[in-house]
């Protein structure tokens, strides 16, 4: 496969994957931990990916991982209006804040090992969460 067309970021990624294997794995989490901080959070979270995961996921073509996420995070607000409407009360704004950053991390968290099976792997699943849990 040619890397070339990827740039350095995505190269970097690629090459820690292939060397420690998938996030579940025990070498992944010993190498993370190894790993500075800001080298962390490039292997483990993407910051495009959090802020547009909807939209970026459909650009690197994950589109099937992308309606599953989207999928969870309709089905958490559908759930939160629901118990809204059984209760009479609302969840307050800290909560429901919390409850949007933690959708994003879906996102945040999936996307580059995501992108890795696709690319590396040619891997097309429909489960976002493959080889992470």
């Amino acid at each position: 496969m040619d890397r070339s067309k990827y740039s350095e970021k995505w190269q970097t990624r690629f090459a820690f994957f292939d060397q420690h294997g998938s996030p579940k794995t025990p070498e992944h989490k010993a190498a993370i931990k190894a790993e500075k901080p800001m080298r962390r959070i490039l292997f483990s979270m993407n910051i495009i990916a959090f802020f547009f995961g909807f939209i970026y996921f459909f650009v690197l073509g994950l589109w099937k991982k992308n309606l599953v996420l989207f999928g969870i995070a309709i089905g958490i607000g559908i759930i939160i209006v629901v118990i809204e409407t059984i209760t009479g009360t609302y969840l307050p704004k800290g909560a429901n804040t919390g409850i949007n950053v933690a959708c994003a991390m879906m996102w945040s968290m999936t996307a580059n090992y995501a992108y890795y099976l696709k690319e590396v792997k040619g891997s097309d699943s429909w489960n976002p969460f493959e080889g992470i849990f």
